[in-house]
């Protein structure tokens, strides 16, 4: 009671909030733009409490996967590779290829129906916790922000100062981080791509010889610096779908970051040595009017509106509420995780049947993935008749066709191939080699002769199934054409 509130000042451009609420407004122009369409820079103030740590803590953790990601090694695989160029993508050291593309579709299925019903139940948990724009604006390029220029304030004042050394130092040093950071993630995701090898490669070799990739690295590198230079909290409003797609997903029992109306209206400054009684029978609530939640908002909102699409569930304003409530003796969770149902009813957080429904499709789902791993082939073949040879017909009789073989080794060994004949009589030859050795997780390509007698023939063009062997066990039977002479 005897520690003053914390100055009680609104962003620039934007005014206290005043009772009764305008609840219109504020829907009607996104909080990061003017009416006019003019952008509206936003300067928060560094939040700090117990979300605020446990979000730091959770974004070092996944920033330390994103930037480990494909240096890490399992069985000689990058821990997550997603080589469009080779068509080769590496999840937890197992290497998927075009032929698994039914475990792809199902696994974005899986992953869309998991967002839905994390959403549903949740709400923005993704937005807050875990998406890496969030984590880099807010725990990385924001930090370093507030290091290099200070907190809100002192930006406000450096932004507003008419240019000096000082000004050009601070902002040329913040900005020569920025991009130097942004080239680092713009190399890490292009390890993503080609390969923590081939980028390894091209860093220590002569860069003339890779003034393309340079090039393209630069464009990278410089879309990033926009992004969280310049675009910033306008990526999530602009260009993010998902704070517009989540309106269809959230109802009144979402847990979502939400502000106790009924405890805190009718909003009025607090007065030191204030009787809560008194305060009571004024008709004033525990919100004291003191703007710190819109202070400390990375877009810009005003929580007490209600849910809003550029609320990204960061948890800054729990922080800063709960700080002041601390401050004059009232109880904390003013705002805090809530469903709708929970603040205008006291019911707590139930397990509906819309999302019962979306749990039943997202098991089916899962089940399906699961299945589909388990039984994926160790090897995939494609056996084609040459193109453009004819049969060929031996001094004994035999007649012979060239084949091309193309073989995915999906498994973690080199493994050594054989071909036979299922179901009829004679004999497929390796070309050049009594066996055909696969590399693990390499595609291998040879050409193989396959010889009938011409008595099985059933035609010009006879239906064949060759099997294929690894280590004396059939892991494949491949059917093909076979031609001969007419009949």
């Amino acid at each position: 009671m005897s520690e003053p509130l914390p100055e009680c000042e609104p962003p620039a451009g934007q005014q206290k909030a005043s009772r009764p609420v305008d609840w219109g407004d504020f829907r009607e122009h996104l909080a990061t733009s003017e009416k006019d369409g003019r952008r509206r820079w936003i300067f928060a103030r560094q939040p700090a409490g117990q979300w605020y740590r446990w979000r730091t803590w959770m974004s070092w953790v996944l920033i330390g996967i994103m930037f480990a990601g494909p240096f890490v090694r399992i069985q000689s695989n990058p821990l997550l590779m997603f080589n469009i160029v080779e068509r080769r993508f590496s999840i937890l050291g197992h290497l998927f290829w075009p032929e698994d593309g039914i475990i792809f579709a199902v696994a974005m299925l899986t992953f869309f129906a998991g967002i839905m019903i994390f959403t549903t139940a949740f709400g923005r948990l993704w937005c807050g916790w875990t998406c890496p724009q969030t984590i880099m604006m807010e725990m990385v390029f924001r930090k370093l922000e507030y290091l290099i220029e200070g907190d809100a304030h002192e930006q406000r004042a450096l932004a507003a100062a008419p240019w000096s050394i000082r000004k050009a130092v601070k902002k040329g040093l913040k900005h020569a981080v920025f991009l130097g950071l942004s080239f680092l993630i713009g190399n890490t995701l292009l390890s993503y791509i080609i390969g923590s090898d081939a980028l390894i490669h091209i860093i220590t070799s002569d860069p003339r010889g890779h003034l393309v990739g340079l090039g393209f690295m630069g464009v990278f590198t410089l879309i990033f610096y926009a992004i969280f230079a310049r675009f910033r909290e306008q990526a999530c409003t602009f260009i993010c779908p998902y704070g517009r797609f989540q309106s269809t997903l959230l109802d009144e029992n979402t847990m979502v970051v939400a502000y106790d109306h009924k405890r805190g209206e009718g909003r009025a400054p607090w007065k030191r040595d204030q009787r809560m009684e008194l305060r009571r029978n004024e008709g004033h609530g525990d919100c004291v009017d003191c703007h710190q939640c819109v202070a400390v908002c990375p877009t810009g909102i005003d929580i007490r509106n209600g849910v809003q699409m550029e609320c990204v569930n960061c948890t800054a304003c729990i922080d800063a509420c709960d700080s002041v409530m601390t401050k004059i003796g009232l109880p904390r969770g003013l705002i805090r995780y809530a469903s709708l149902n929970g603040i205008e009813h006291g019911q707590p957080l139930r397990f509906t049947a819309r999302m019962k429904l979306y749990s039943v499709v997202l098991t089916g789902l899962v089940s399906l993935f699961v299945f589909l791993v388990l039984n994926r082939p160790d090897v995939q073949s494609i056996i084609l008749r040459a193109p453009g040879t004819l049969f060929q017909q031996a001094a004994e009789g035999r007649i012979s066709n060239l084949y091309t073989v193309k073989v995915l080794n999906k498994t973690h060994r080199n493994l050594p191939l054989d071909f036979k004949l299922e179901g009829r009589e004679g004999r497929v030859v390796v070309m050049g080699a009594k066996q055909f050795l696969v590399p693990m997780d390499q595609l291998a390509e040879t050409s193989v002769i396959v010889e009938l007698d011409p008595a099985t023939l059933t035609g010009s063009t006879t239906q064949i199934a060759i099997g294929v062997f690894a280590e004396g066990k059939r892991v494949e039977t491949v059917k093909t054409a076979f031609v001969g002479p007419r009949r």
